[in-house]
């Protein structure tokens, strides 16, 4: 899926670095009606502390969010193999 309003990124998605973390729509989120169940995303960081800080940002809740609302999106850290 494209993004429908790319401005809405203040920057470009991370493509490169080793180290990433994997998005995933729960499978009780409706969300997945529009995205398909198997959606995913991979954001890469050059270094763990980029990654871990972003992570912590991102899965924590958010500053608009309602009372009892809470995140429905899981988050997998990966890692690419080191270039020999």
């Amino acid at each position: 899926m494209s993004i429908c309003h790319p401005h809405n990124l203040a920057e470009p998605l991370p493509s490169g670095g080793r180290y990433g973390v994997r998005v995933r729509v729960r499978s009780s989120d409706p969300f997945k009606n529009l995205v398909g169940e198997d959606w995913t995303r991979e954001h890469w960081f050059e270094t763990r502390e980029e990654r871990d800080e972003w992570l912590e940002n991102m899965s924590s809740r958010y500053i608009y969010f309602r009372p009892g609302d809470r995140p429905t999106l899981d988050y997998e850290k990966i890692e690419r193999e080191e270039k020999s």
